[in-house]
């Protein structure tokens, strides 16, 4: 039966209708242009083919051994060593780009003997010139025939595939040679054969020019000249155009936010209503601590990923590669911070959705002890499974036990099963706590935004289920960013805004039709550049000239929220000042929401559309600026936002005495990760991507990310350089706020024992 709610002597005052609407147009527009994007991947994707000739028609490999060939590359982990174009790992080179250009050599040699009768490096400029320009236009010539599914090598085709395979079975044998793999991880032969099919099919769609058109499946990806692949005039055109969207949505934006004074953090402050906590909210003090840990714990895989970049034949003398490799450590990096930062984000929600409600429903705190030891069960289960399956210990189950292999979705398809079972349990119980808030129409507001933000994370993961080893590389990767952009900068930025939202109103800071209206904006913001500009990751996987277009410009609109974060920052400040017991109480954790708006201009805006137009990214994607800006985002944005919302439910949780003895941790740990962070951009992130970008430009991609330059003593320089702001991040920020959140948890379960 439901609660009646006793009539009010004010009316509740409502935004206009224009609002829901203007968000749910936004998002059915954004979501039917990905849908359209799918489509046209699944029809333009690169074919594998039946077969692989030589010019004499002997065959060379086939279909079957590419598809196998993408497995023994996921078996391995090896998108956590190196990348296929331009998405992987950094420690090793892009596969497809090195393949390629071995490739364009031979063929360049061959050549050179054939019309002048030298090797290719005694030429003169005029008969390299020559040769070079004959070489790319051999590889570009597409030799795929659909009617019969056969595919055609260039020459001297079947030599130089042998040549190739013996070049990857020398890459596997010495961890200093390859960015600190396990000692002969690969040497099967058959393995390697079908591995090498699958670097050299990635090789021919990033250079043979797609049916019809004058650019490759990959849209000439990666820059190689003397493979006849340069930038498209498409990604100089529509790099332009992007400005003109980001500069047209800026100016309206602007316009808005100087037209109605209301918008943004405005407004009279509304009447607080005192805070009573429940054994339910209590309980999920210990997934805080939980996250902390694996925050710890990706803070030291990070810096062993960093030390094999620095020095990767060596460990101050340990065999560190023989147990823990440079892929697994990158795996586990990876992983922890997408387990912390969701673990943060479902116990603060679990811990805000009874602020909304105000009541607890029963066996809360029971259903919330349940879900911990599920949430347990699969971040050891699939970490453990994930080394297993990297040591090889599961030959036959790896998929599905194991390491799955795509990189930030590595965890084995029956972990990922769990953690989507899982997420649909924590989305029933943030269903019960707000039923009281849905049945009073002050606060059903926010309970519908509550909800509708909780159920797009487990919903946006299931794409994750849409594929397996053998899919087409081309529609994985498409698949891959739907879960790993949608839920970054889109469904997580707007539960990030509705989690503010609630907690500014709940404190009495805002008044009710002011979050509300923040939280429409946002949305419409957000979904509005977000959700199209998930294709900026699309540009050189196989995709074509269309989605550039309709990517290139909306993801310039991803900047327009972040820029007016500017704009809403002094907004933010007026409503947190003064002397409210409030304010004083949650100081630290406005601190850390601050902290999330800094970053989120600098990482997500500023560095964020500097690699995302296509003429930067066609020579930045893989160097050390994505790690820049992913850091500096990620951290910056989600983290520190998931750190806020420890400190929220620790000062809320422990007794008064207990804060006063442990928040100069909190304090400490706030400049820690703050200042760590920027000095770990700054001194090594930024200088090594450009320094490894200019490389790009002026010797090409392969070499770029290629020992030719990653051992070179200034980008090695580089890499040291990290280690004075993973010592601040680490034991300046990491380690107090793991310390507070112990030693917070201590207390309290001595105090109910």
């Amino acid at each position: 039966m439901e609660t009646m709610i006793p009539p009010t002597s004010e009316p509740i005052e409502q935004l206009s209708p224009w609002w829901r609407r203007a968000v749910i147009f936004t998002l059915l527009f954004g979501l039917a242009i990905l849908s359209l994007l799918m489509f046209k991947t699944y029809q333009d994707a690169p074919p594998v083919p039946v077969q692989v000739v030589d010019m004499a028609g002997t065959v060379v490999f086939t279909g079957d051994d590419v598809r196998g060939g993408q497995e023994v590359f996921l078996k391995y982990g090896l998108m956590n060593n190196g990348s296929i174009w331009g998405h992987g790992g950094y420690l090793g080179p892009d596969f497809s780009a090195a393949t390629l250009h071995n490739w364009a050599l031979a063929l360049a040699e061959e050549r050179s003997r054939a019309r002048f009768s030298k090797v290719y490096a005694v030429l003169s400029k005029g008969e390299r010139a020559a040769v070079d320009g004959e070489v790319g236009a051999l590889l570009k010539v597409n030799r795929y025939d659909p009617q019969t599914g056969t595919l055609t090598l260039p020459p001297p085709g079947g030599a130089v595939f042998a040549s190739e395979v013996a070049h990857w079975t020398a890459y596997f044998e010495q961890p200093e040679r390859n960015g600190g793999l396990t000692a002969n991880l690969i040497s099967d032969p058959h393995e390697l054969h079908q591995l090498t099919a699958f670097f050299t099919w990635a090789a021919w769609g990033s250079v043979a020019e797609r049916p019809g058109k004058t650019y490759s499946y990959t849209n000439n990806f990666p820059y190689d000249p003397l493979a006849g692949n340069h930038p498209t005039g498409a990604a100089l055109l529509w790099t332009a155009l992007s400005f003109l969207f980001l500069l047209g949505g800026t100016a309206l934006a602007l316009l808005a936010f100087g037209r109605f004074n209301y918008l943004g953090w405005q407004g009279a402050p509304a009447p607080v209503d005192a805070w009573v906590l429940s054994d339910a909210q209590k309980a999920t003090l210990k997934y805080m601590v939980v996250a902390s840990l694996l925050l710890l714990g990706q803070v030291f895989f990070g810096a062993g990923v960093a030390h094999y970049r620095a020095d990767p034949g060596s460990f101050y003398g340990i065999d560190l590669a023989a147990w823990f490799p440079s892929n697994l450590l990158r795996t586990w990096h990876l992983q922890s911070a997408i387990f912390w930062i969701a673990t943060s984000y479902v116990a603060g929600a679990l811990f805000v959705a009874e602020l909304l409600s105000k009541e607890s429903p029963k066996r809360q705190s029971l259903a919330i002890h349940l879900l911990f030891a599920a949430l347990a069960f699969v971040i050891v289960g699939s970490m453990l499974g994930e080394w297993a399956g990297l040591l090889q210990w599961l030959p036959t189950s790896w998929f599905w036990f194991g390491n799955q292999g795509w990189e930030f979705l590595e965890l084995g398809r029956f972990w990922q099963i769990l953690l989507v079972i899982g997420l649909c349990f924590w989305f029933w119980l943030l269903w019960r706590a707000v039923a009281p808030a849905r049945r009073d129409p002050e606060r059903r507001g926010f309970a519908n935004f509550f909800l509708l933000a909780a159920f797009a994370i487990p919903l946006f993961y299931l794409p994750a289920l849409f594929f397996g080893s053998q899919t087409n590389y081309t529609v994985v990767d498409a698949w891959r960013f739907w879960i790993i952009h949608l839920w970054v900068e889109g469904f997580f930025e707007f539960f990030v805004t509705v989690i503010v939202a609630v907690i500014f109103y709940k404190m009495g800071l805002v008044r009710r039709i002011t979050a509300l209206r923040t939280i429409y904006l946002d949305a419409i913001l957000y979904f509005g550049g977000g959700l199209i500009g998930t294709g900026h990751h699309w540009y050189w996987t196989g995709q074509t000239e269309v989605n550039m277009a309709f990517a290139a410009t909306f993801s310039a609109l991803e900047v327009v929220p972040l820029t007016l974060i500017t704009l809403d920052a002094w907004d933010f400040v007026t409503a947190t000042r003064g002397r409210d017991s409030m304010v004083n109480r949650h100081r630290w954790t406005f601190y850390f929401l601050m902290a999330v708006g800094f970053w989120n201009f600098l990482g997500a805006g500023v560095f964020g559309f500097l690699i995302n137009t296509p003429i930067v990214s066609y020579y930045e994607v893989g160097t050390m600026l994505t790690p820049s800006h992913g850091h500096a985002a990620m951290m910056g944005v989600f983290g520190m936002l998931g750190a806020g919302l420890m400190v929220f439910v620790l000062r809320e949780t422990v007794r008064e005495a207990v804060w006063d003895k442990l928040s100069w941790l909190v304090r400490l740990a706030f400049w820690g990760l703050n200042v760590g962070l920027a000095l770990m951009i700054v001194l090594s992130l930024l200088p090594g991507g450009i320094l490894q970008l200019l490389d790009v430009i002026e010797h090409g991609y392969w070499h770029a990310r290629g020992l030719t330059y990653t051992a070179t003593p200034i980008a090695r320089t580089l890499e040291w350089l990290r280690m004075p702001g993973d010592l601040v991040f680490m034991f300046a920020g990491v380690l107090p706020l793991v310390v507070a959140l112990l030693w917070g948890y201590a207390t309290l379960w001595k105090k109910e024992r």
